[in-house]
């Protein structure tokens, strides 16, 4: 099983370590049989090869049986044809990784910021919707037509939504068995009704599953009211994007946050937040959520390729994390602790030794 590891930008490289350290650890012990390649990628490979994602990364990431993706600084990038690719949006198209899964818990040891309790999944359709990379054959999904007007495309089709939906509802059946299918079809009517339609004939197939809906203005209260009652939301890309955010922060924060975006025969984790170049190589970066993304990629690649093997190893990362989370001496800077990188990797390392 060969993963390959694009470290990214900031503090890419130092929770890229981080998170080797933990799989490399679980691989010796267990006998799992990883191979680990990594390929630079970003400002780094941008200043040495005229592009953030080189053809030889590129190559290696598509023929990987799963990918580890560090945060880069897309925002800092130049313009595509200059060189600066966004390394994430095109893995996600190229890979048609249509699924982005983004679960958020309540922790002992962090505050949460809601009123009852939280432990969902957001699942996110992440090849189309407003995002203007992924709405055209050719040219952007946004344009000006005058120098004093700006417009942007939503692509919205059935085939995405009866996909997304379906992951939402197999995922519901390992949990709570409940989907909420957040949108807002009393202003969006033609593509969010389409979201709409698809979800429902998927919940006409998933009689063991309870289906309901929620507007998506109304869901960001929720959230904060009563997470408690949420289990599966499946939504589009850009409310998704935005609910994720907001569920992952009221549950502690971005950085215990873990994610991957899947599709049929790929799987690439990658932490929910960004690359921090302010704080970068100063061993300060919390590697919690890359290192849990990891553990859901090792899950997916578990179930998909018939590796039990896999998902057990996956499972001992999060009650490790929780472990350390739970104990104030084991926080890292960002929760007002006193571990750094590497400190809380050791740590984390030993608390998963400790549990095989």
């Amino acid at each position: 099983m060969h993963l390959i590891v694009l470290p990214g930008d900031g503090i890419g490289p130092e929770i890229c370590d981080a998170t080797l350290t933990v799989l490399a650890l679980l691989n010796d012990r267990l006998r799992l049989g990883l191979t680990f390649e990594s390929h630079g990628i970003g400002l780094a490979t941008l200043a040495s090869n005229g592009t953030t994602f080189p053809r030889a990364a590129r190559d290696a990431a598509m023929a990987a049986d799963g990918i580890i993706l560090g945060p880069i600084s897309h925002n800092d990038y130049p313009p595509t044809a200059d060189g600066g690719v966004n390394v994430s949006g095109d893995l996600r198209l190229s890979l048609d990784l249509y699924a982005n899964i983004r679960p958020a818990r309540s922790r002992e040891g962090v505050t949460f910021w809601g009123r009852t309790p939280m432990d969902l999944v957001i699942v996110r359709e992440n090849t189309e919707g407003f995002y203007a990379d992924r709405s055209m054959h050719m040219g952007p999904g946004e344009f000006m037509p005058t120098p004093d007007m700006a417009l942007a495309v939503r692509k919205i089709t059935a085939q995405a939504c009866a996909r997304i939906a379906r992951s939402a509802f197999e995922l519901a059946m390992e949990r709570n068995r409940h989907v909420t299918a957040v949108h807002k079809a009393n202003v969006l009517r033609v593509s969010d009704g389409l979201f709409l339609r698809e979800t429902r004939a998927m919940a006409a197939r998933f009689p063991g599953v309870t289906y309901d809906e929620q507007l998506v203005d109304s869901m960001t209260a929720m959230l904060v009211r009563d997470a408690a009652r949420f289990d599966v939301i499946v939504t589009t890309n850009m409310y998704g994007d935005i609910l994720s955010d907001e569920a992952a922060e009221l549950s502690g924060s971005l950085g215990l946050a873990g994610s991957i975006n899947a599709g049929e025969s790929h799987c690439m984790a990658q932490a929910q937040h960004g690359s921090a170049p302010d704080i970068a190589g100063r061993d300060t970066a919390n590697p919690a959520s890359l290192i849990l993304s990891a553990g859901l990629l090792l899950g997916w690649l578990g179930r998909m390729r018939g590796r039990p093997d896999l998902t057990a190893a996956g499972a001992l990362i999060e009650p490790a994390i929780d472990a350390l989370i739970a104990d104030p001496a084991t926080h890292t800077a960002d929760l007002g602790g006193p571990l750094g990188t590497a400190g809380f990797t050791s740590a984390l390392c030993a608390g998963i030794a400790a549990r095989m």
